[in-house]
């Protein structure tokens, strides 16, 4: 039957049911992020290890949503597990400077050289809004222009089109003079962006893109988009500014600019950098980072106010991000791992679908993928919005309840060097029973 996948899900989940109806009285919608609720209602992890979930009904998922796409080497990996312990023996906040701090700064500042200097805060959606503010300050201007589906966080400055249908405005509490000065251009699309980007010119302090929409629907950028933006950002007097929250030692341990050869004025880390603990950072050229300096600058009304927060820095997320971008250092088979799994998953998903008369499209690139059904092509958020996600959700489901493989449903999945071949011959497998069933037509 077609419902079977979802009395599955039920039946072996009892206990996250009855956990759910107690959040769901604790917290709104019973989640504390939008994203992890999902129809009849999510498991509970209690515990998480290598490339595995365990719920508290005791299920064992293969994890391709990994945190967020943060954990690249997979869940409670030693060499961070061990850094973890020793820190937390040592105090988990100071509220002061920290020596690990530093390393970790000289680390990103080698692995990544146009981070010249650096702000760490505790999240992503704080990193963006102080690179936004920065370019602000640096111009003189007050215009960002972002793309069409592109997600850079809850702050208010940039919590404009992000969900379809795009120009409408985001919910109550956003009031209308906040996206006045945000203008939203087309992702993929290069003579349709610099036409908008033509039109605010003289006001435009900056373009902030992501090199890959990751929340939109894992789509990689079509050649000489991104370098297109750059050259029309640089020419007009306006920062250029990468938001690689996702992409940043994700695609590669240089990140996506050096992939693209991109030379953004500022750019934003998060996940991975963090090891699997809270983290943001806005990296960039040192002119601007400096703008934000308390000591050398006096006067309050010349200095940008960016903080960073009581948590930023603390030596528990500093030593978790240490010890996996020493690892990545020291391991670069990594990253041909877990991409060559990457290309295994999406050629073997396409092909499954295609000989099942199934349309669909798998998009992505390196280890991160995502299947969009009822499209002929995916190159912009509009394109992932108008596919069918209820297919996606069904596929997602099946998965879930009846193999034992985890993705968010409808969101893009991730590899970990935690995974191995094995993980993508069980998911092609699986995939292959689910579409052979006839619950996704």
């Amino acid at each position: 039957m077609q419902g079977d996948y979802v009395k599955n899900y039920r039946s072996r989940t009892e206990k996250s049911r009855r956990l759910y109806s107690r959040a769901a009285k604790v917290f709104p919608g019973g989640i504390s992020h939008n994203i992890r609720y999902f129809e009849p209602y999510p498991f509970f992890v209690n515990a998480a290890k290598g490339k595995q979930l365990h719920d508290v009904d005791n299920n064992k998922y293969v994890d391709y949503w990994m945190g967020h796409w943060a954990l690249i080497l997979g869940h409670s990996p030693k060499p961070v597990a061990d850094a973890l312990a020793e820190q937390v023996r040592n105090g988990t906040l100071y509220g002061t400077v920290n020596d690990t701090s530093v390393e970790l700064a000289e680390t990103i500042q080698k692995l990544m050289p146009r981070a010249e200097m650096m702000r760490f805060s505790t999240t992503g959606s704080e990193a963006t809004m102080y690179a936004v503010r920065l370019a602000r300050a640096k111009t003189g201007r007050r215009v960002i222009a972002k793309a069409i589906g592109g997600w850079h966080g809850f702050n208010t400055t940039l919590m404009q089109t992000v969900n379809y249908p795009f120009e409408s405005e985001e919910g109550p509490g956003l009031v209308q003079d906040e996206g006045q000065y945000v203008e939203s251009i087309p992702f993929n699309n290069l003579d349709a962006s610099l036409k908008v980007l033509e039109t605010i010119k003289d006001d435009l302090a900056c373009v902030i893109i992501e090199p890959v929409l990751g929340g939109a629907g894992c789509i990689p950028p079509a050649d000489g988009y991104l370098q297109g933006l750059q050259e029309f950002a640089k020419k007009n007097g306006s920062l250029f500014i990468l938001d690689e929250i996702v992409t940043g030692f994700r695609l590669s341990l240089h990140g996506a600019a050096s992939i693209y050869k991109l030379e953004p004025d500022l750019f934003t880390l998060g996940k991975i950098a963090g090891g699997g603990m809270p983290i943001g950072i806005v990296c960039g050229d040192k002119d601007v980072m400096s703008l934000a300096d308390p000591v050398s600058i006096k006067e309050k009304e010349a200095r940008c106010a960016i903080g960073g927060g009581t948590f930023s820095a603390n030596p528990v997320t500093m030593a978790a991000g240490l010890a996996t971008l020493n690892f990545l250092k020291k391991n670069k088979q990594v990253y041909s791992k877990i991409d060559r799994l990457g290309s295994m998953a999406r050629k073997g998903i396409a092909k499954i679908f295609a000989e099942e008369d199934i349309p669909c499209q798998v998009t992505g690139l390196n280890s991160i993928f995502l299947t969009h059904f009822g499209v002929d092509a995916v190159k912009d958020a509009s394109d992932v919005a108008n596919s069918n996600k209820k297919i996606l959700t069904k596929y997602h489901l099946a998965l879930m309840a009846d193999h034992g493989i985890f993705f968010l449903p409808t969101k893009m999945g991730a590899f970990s060097y935690a995974h191995d071949e094995s993980d993508v011959k069980k998911l092609l497998a699986a995939t292959e029973k689910i579409a052979q069933s006839g619950i996704l037509k």
